[in-house]
């Protein structure tokens, strides 16, 4: 099949199937003597692979190490779940660090219970207030100044 043809048969976009293959995750498809690319039943599974461990948030090292294991079946898989592990760990961070964000907007949200002029709005005066206290708090060059989910853990 062609490339559009394994799109649509997966649901990706030609463009990202392209990525794949120049990262590395997905196999350079055969070429017709017109240049157009093949693919058969196996890039069709490995995509969707992929598709899948995207839809779980990983990243594509992750992906890349989780292929490197399809791809030596014989392996001990203990790298798989140390590696599910800490995705896991990541993803538990991830919620607690969205219940407090979803606090935080509540509580703003509290600040402003009727319309008014905006000079006037709690949430936006709680919005400058807490703006300011950031930027006190920032030292310049304080490599602890970022904001809150600047940095993502990479497997």
């Amino acid at each position: 099949m062609k490339i559009g043809e394994l799109a649509q048969a997966t649901g990706c976009q030609a463009e990202t199937i392209r990525y794949y293959e120049r990262e590395g995750l997905l196999a350079r498809a055969a070429r017709t003597d017109s240049n157009y690319r093949l693919y058969g039943p196996a890039h069709v599974r490995r995509l969707a692979f992929i598709r899948h461990c995207r839809s779980l948030d990983m990243t594509l090292e992750e992906i890349r190490t989780l292929l490197r294991f399809k791809d030596e079946p014989s392996e001990n898989c203990e790298g798989v779940n140390e590696l599910l592990d800490e995705h896991i760990a990541h993803v538990t961070a991830r919620i607690k660090e969205l219940r407090d964000l979803q606090a935080e907007l509540r509580t703003l949200r509290n600040e402003c219970g009727a319309s008014r002029e905006a000079a006037c709005c709690g949430i936006l005066s709680g919005l400058d207030r807490a703006s300011l206290d950031s930027t006190s708090a920032a030292v310049p060059g304080d490599q602890f100044a970022h904001p809150r989910g600047a940095h993502r853990k990479i497997g």
